[in-house]
This record gives C-alpha cells, structure tokens and sequence, in this order.
C-alpha cells in the first residue's frame, strides 16, 4: 500500500489545496502505465506515465474537465467523477481520501465506486426514447435502469431465473439456443472484450474479481472468452435478436452514449435496422400494451 507523503497530509489543515491538488494528481498519473490499465504504449511518448486525455477518456470525464481540475482552477467534482479519476490512478484507501479532501469533497469511507443506480432524470430520458429499446449499463454490464421496449425485447436479467441484474450473466448463464442474440459467437466474445477494457480500471477490486471469478465458474464459453485478454471499446453495432413471440428474426442498430455525471456508464439505445424488424418491435409492444402484467422471467425468450 502506498503511503501518502506528510506533505500531502499536511495539506489537508491548511487553505489553497488546489496547488497541491494538482501537484497529486501529477503525481499520481505519471506512476501509472499504459500497460497498467491495458492500452498499448504508442509512439513517441514522452512520458512512462498516462497522458491527461487518458485519463480523461478512461475516467468518463471531459479532457477540459480533466485538465483544469489537474492544474487546480476552482472548478467542482462530484463524488461519482472523484471516484472514477481515483481507479483510473489506482489510488488505494489513503490516496482516495487524500484526493477527496484536497478536492474539498466530503469522503465517505467504504463508498462504492460502481454506480448502482440512476436518477429520475436518466429514468425520464430512456422512458422517452420508448418505442426504442434502450437501457443503462455500467462498465460491468450491470443493468441500472431500461424502458419498456428494452423489456419487451429482452426482459430485465432479475426476471431470467438468475436473480442478478447483469446482462452478461443473463447471457452467458442461459442455454445457447435460448440466447436471444442470435450470433452468439460473434457477439459474446465483444462484450467480454468490452468488459476486459473497463477491468483494467478496476483490477483487484472485490467486486469486480468476485464477478469475474463467479461467472468464469458459472459459464466455461465466458471464462474461455476472458482468458484470450481481447480489448474493445463500445461501439455502434447492428445485432439480431430472436424473441418467441416474433415471427422473424430482429435486427437492431445499438448506440452507446455517454452520460455526464455518471462516470462510467452509457446509455445503449437501439433503432430497428429494416423495416421487418420495425414490425416485430411494433407487435411486441402490442402485446404489452394488451397485457401490460410483468414478464414472465426465464420463460421470456424461450420458444413454446
């Protein structure tokens, strides 16, 4: 465990944090490597350390942002952005508090870094996108909040049998001919790829190696797929979907978006890729509007 210097510490009783604010966060970037958070080196880097739009980019804030709150201008950071800058830096227990401090920001010690849940307002702009599926994950693909053309698509996770709100374990944990992804072997090994990129920000945190661990016991496909160390951002996609009440296979274009306040999450929201797949969503949503009782769980995708 690294130890915070007495000369951080004392900056905690004194007023002007904000230089020594920026003089931590310096320091703190230059110790961290690229392969520390599995990215390649590049060329021409000057520095061993991560650049400030990496860290940026891997913490879901701003590069502006970024920069002025590590040159110490007076700007205000939330509880939710510290904490995606502190895995970002691999900062441990006494680090963490340091920066909130300096950062003026109460600390809560024992927090969660994962958010767990969204706002009403996040809530409101999903809702909104109905009669487009969309949902929110976080970077472990935990689902936060979804619409009700997500659910008439999928259903939720918590509702498939398993009693835990992620998507990969709903996918990876449910027999393949009953996986509502059609290309399976196409499509899995991306989102495992996805999860790797986000694990290197979390490498050694409980949470994370405990669902790791779980699911590679759970799934041999998934641990397989984790073994092979493939890296890849979210991206825009067309994906098939099958669902039992449809008569034709659905193709749908997925987006992710980001979403300010909330680091590390996205919005994925999904448009019907042809116009039969625009059909099928649209007899969904009849038969949820004709019988608007909760799905029935791990019967959802499951052909009769």
């Amino acid at each position: 465990m690294t130890t915070v210097t007495a000369q951080h510490r004392a900056a905690q009783e004194r007023p002007g944090r904000r230089p020594e604010l920026a003089d931590f966060l310096r320091s703190r970037r230059a110790r961290v490597t690229p392969a520390d958070v599995g990215m390649a080196p590049g060329f021409r880097r000057r520095t061993p350390g991560l650049r400030r739009e990496e860290v940026a980019q891997l913490s879901g804030v701003g590069v502006t942002w970024y920069t002025w709150l590590e040159q110490g201008r007076p700007i205000n950071a939330s509880p939710q952005v510290l904490d995606a800058v502190a895995r970002t830096l691999r900062l441990d227990a006494p680090e963490r508090e340091h920066l909130y401090h300096l950062a003026e920001v109460a600390y809560i010690p024992g927090r969660q870094g994962d958010t767990i849940e969204v706002g009403q307002e996040v809530q409101g702009i999903i809702d909104a996108l109905d009669p487009h599926p969309a949902v929110v994950y976080n970077t472990r693909y935990d689902v936060l909040a979804t619409n009700p053309a997500y659910r008439d698509l999928f259903g939720v996770p918590e509702m498939m049998g398993t009693g835990i709100r992620n998507v990969l374990w709903a996918l990876f944990t449910v027999p393949a001919k009953d996986c509502p992804i059609v290309h399976r072997t196409r499509e899995l090994p991306l989102m495992v790829a996805t999860l790797r990129s986000g694990y290197g920000r979390h490498t050694g945190e409980p949470a994370w190696e405990t669902f790791v661990a779980a699911l590679s016991a759970a799934s041999p496909y998934f641990a397989q797929l984790w073994r092979s160390g493939d890296v890849a951002p979210p991206g825009p996609r067309v994906k098939t979907f099958r669902h039992h009440a449809a008569s034709a296979e659905i193709q749908m274009t997925s987006v992710s978006l980001s979403v300010n306040g909330l680091p590390e999450c996205r919005i994925v929201a999904y448009t019907a890729a042809d116009r039969e797949s625009e059909r099928q969503m649209t007899m969904l949503r009849g038969r949820r509007q004709e019988d608007p009782a909760p799905c029935r769980g791990r019967d959802l995708h499951r052909r009769s």
